[in-house]
């Protein structure tokens, strides 16, 4: 992972948890990231449960981990932080979780447009290959123009960062 990957890692860990707060409550974690990919880790808790008769996980968890795995790969795919909403988002939910375990969701995002992208996704226990539940997403580039203050604050920072460092590049 090179070290512009990690400091975008790191930017989208904060902005997952401090922008989403669904996120937050359900304990989504990005446990990896790569351009166009992520991989996310919801932890079994029992306040997720849907059935308290089976302990198995409720789907709208699956459904909202997925959604912020695509958004996550989304923004891993584009060239800076943007804005974007989910524009369509079909889940096929292939079994139940196994009760208390985690599940980890991975999404990519094959195919970026001027104003949409596309991704696919997948959450899995052990194996990816017996997955609980499939995704198929788009999601809409610059969806709110405005810029939060705090992104717009990480921005400022690191054109100070790139400037200085031009700056000393430039001395050389």
């Amino acid at each position: 992972m090179t070290g512009d990957t990690k400091q975008r890692l790191t930017l989208l860990r904060d902005m997952l948890i401090e922008h989403v707060p669904h996120a937050k409550a359900l304990g989504l974690e990005v446990v990896a990231a790569e351009a166009g990919m992520c991989r996310m880790k919801v932890a079994y808790a029992p306040h997720l449960v849907g059935n308290p008769d089976t302990g198995v996980v409720h789907g709208g968890v699956i459904t909202s981990m997925l959604d912020n795995a695509c958004g996550v790969a989304v923004q891993m795919a584009l060239g800076e932080p943007t804005s974007i909403a989910t524009l369509d988002l079909r889940i096929d939910y292939m079994r139940p979780a196994a009760p208390r375990r985690d599940i980890i969701g991975e999404a990519r995002c094959y195919k970026v447009t001027r104003s949409i992208a596309f991704v696919r996704g997948v959450a899995f226990q052990d194996d990816v290959e017996n997955p609980v539940a499939t995704c198929v997403g788009a999601f809409m580039l610059a969806a709110n123009r405005a810029t939060s203050p705090s992104v717009q604050a990480r921005a400022q920072a690191r054109a100070a960062l790139d400037a200085d460092e031009a700056s000393a590049g430039a001395k050389d």
